[in-house]
């Protein structure tokens, strides 16, 4: 969040809905990135880890820590559409524009692209608001958006692909492993 805040306060010719120079508004955009690192990103980061990933990395599954993520996943898209995206924006807040906060958030959820379509399904579908949010923030900032995500949907393709799930290297590390320590 410090990085985005120095971006959109540092380089001149940013838009202000991105962070608005208006201290009210800067105060909202902050109340829902403080709110995030303590609810939101506990959801995705700990369905993706201790599923999908955990044997990539050469970890066990934790089902428990799965489903506990699960847990805040729901609350806190529960919280984005209660709160968050109530008004007659199309953005959080009630905004026409996206802002950092709305990088930051989706980008979190996008995490579950790794899980497949089912599970995705499964865990954004009741949350209409929230995938309509998500698509508005994809189009808004296209073809960036698509660009930035690109790592993820190498990974997900390789996740969903059998063949390449399994897929060693001569030194016997699987090459999603390598792709992701690459990229972390």
């Amino acid at each position: 969040h410090a990085i985005l805040i120095y971006l959109a306060s540092s380089f001149p010719g940013v838009a202000d809905h991105w962070y608005p120079a208006d201290v009210y508004k800067r105060s909202k955009i902050h109340s829902v990135l403080d709110w995030h690192h303590s609810n939101l990103r506990r959801g995705p980061t700990t369905i993706v880890r201790n599923t999908v990933l955990a044997p990539v990395l050469g970890r066990p599954l934790n089902p428990e820590a799965a489903a506990e993520g699960e847990k805040f996943l729901s609350a806190s898209l529960s919280k984005i559409e209660s709160v968050w995206l109530k008004g007659n924006g199309r953005f959080l807040l009630g905004g026409n524009q996206p802002s950092i906060a709305d990088l930051s958030l989706v980008c979190d959820i996008m995490q579950l692209e790794l899980l497949g379509e089912t599970e995705r399904n499964r865990l954004l579908g009741p949350y209409k608001e929230v995938q309509q949010w998500i698509e508005n923030t994809r189009n808004a900032t296209n073809p960036h958006f698509d660009e930035v995500h690109k790592i993820l949907m190498k990974a997900k393709e390789k996740l969903q692909n059998p063949r390449l799930k399994g897929a060693n290297n001569e030194g016997g590390e699987s090459d999603m492993k390598r792709t992701l320590h690459s990229r972390i």
